[in-house]
């Protein structure tokens, strides 16, 4: 294993088996240890704060791992006004955060006009724009990114073609793959994930996730355990060990994709105490606290658990930047673009 990852170090390639190997190691530690390693070389000690704003929860989409799917008739459903939209994310230029997230799922409401404006009205406060609004046309996001939108999320949650159109139906797998080459056409940062312990997914499976995510290449990878949703059709599933599979899966990307930007996910942190810290620990250098506000907070639920629903935007910024600095990390103050640290930004 030490000879596999100096390999990786130095050079930031690894086989599909290479790969497999580290995923199922036993005792992960020193992976974990490498992957800081290149982490601190590679994109500093500094963790980017990006500010995420649920604005709505309702999706056109019927995937079997999401709460907020279609046919969940038991979610609570709302949308943001624009104008909603763009107060939260004043509040969160005021709180310090230099990037807004924006997110929903697929809701057709949101038409490119009104995601366009709201879009141009918040570049005027002067943040970076980062969207998470699924999957649509090769026009729709030259437009967004016309408008100022800097960014854009899309995970691909599993490479196994099988797998996905099984799990999301009326999805095509090759649709999804379309969405993120046109992004990354358009001059978009690009990034996409994994979700970790889906029924039926396998280890070579995510070694395939890693490989495609070094061949695109992506900007940004988020990875995060998969945690069963009482209201869909895996809520009897298990979420034994994904955490630490999850936890191993961040670390080979940041052995195979050294100066990305990988975030810590708040799903890390419901599955164990520590998630986050653990996270940037082991390669991660972005945190995304939710800065949507009231009673929206508990509304957007992907997942069961999900941390921090009853604290404020407020609470929230001051409490991950605590837990930064125990660590012995600081929060940066750069926008953290792909390559920034690097550049000496």
């Amino acid at each position: 294993m030490n000879a596999l990852l100096q390999k990786a170090e130095q050079t930031h390639t690894l086989s599909k088996e290479e790969i497999i190997s580290l995923l199922l190691a036993e005792q992960p530690a020193p992976l974990f240890e490498a992957a800081d390693r290149v982490r601190q070389k590679f994109v500093g000690d500094g963790v980017y704060l990006r500010g995420l704003i649920e604005f709505s929860n309702f999706c056109k989409n019927d995937c079997f791992y999401c709460g907020i799917r279609k046919s969940n008739q038991k979610a609570a459903r709302y949308r943001l006004t624009p104008k909603q939209i763009v107060d939260m994310a004043q509040k969160a230029a005021a709180y310090g955060y230099k990037t807004v997230v924006l997110q929903s799922g697929e809701d057709m409401c949101f038409t490119a006009e009104k995601m366009t404006e709201i879009i141009r009205q918040i570049k005027q406060l002067g943040l970076v724009i980062t969207l998470s609004i699924g999957e649509k046309s090769r026009e729709e996001y030259a437009a967004y990114k016309q408008a100022g939108a800097d960014r854009y999320l899309l995970r691909i949650e599993t490479t196994d073609k099988n797998l996905y159109e099984k799990l999301d139906p009326q999805m095509r797998f090759e649709n999804r793959v379309r969405c993120l080459y046109d992004l990354k056409s358009l001059g978009y940062e690009v990034g996409s994930g994994s979700l970790v312990g889906l029924p039926g997914q396998t280890v070579e499976s995510l070694a395939d996730d890693l490989l495609f995510f070094q061949k695109l290449p992506v900007d940004m990878a988020g990875i995060g355990p998969f945690i069963p949703h009482p209201q869909t059709p895996l809520a009897n599933e298990k979420a034994d060990g994904h955490f630490e599979l999850s936890l191993k899966m961040m670390a080979v990307m940041r052995l195979l994709l050294p100066d990305i930007n990988i975030p810590a996910t708040t799903a890390m942190e419901t599955l164990h105490p520590n998630g986050r810290l653990l996270a940037l620990q082991s390669g991660a250098n972005v945190v995304m606290p939710n800065v949507t506000e009231g009673i929206f907070r508990k509304k957007y639920e992907l997942y069961p658990g999900k941390i921090c629903v009853s604290d404020t935007p407020e609470k929230c910024r001051h409490c991950i930047e605590g837990k930064i600095i125990s660590i012995g990390r600081h929060v940066s103050q750069s926008k953290g673009f792909h390559g920034d640290f690097l550049k000496g930004k």
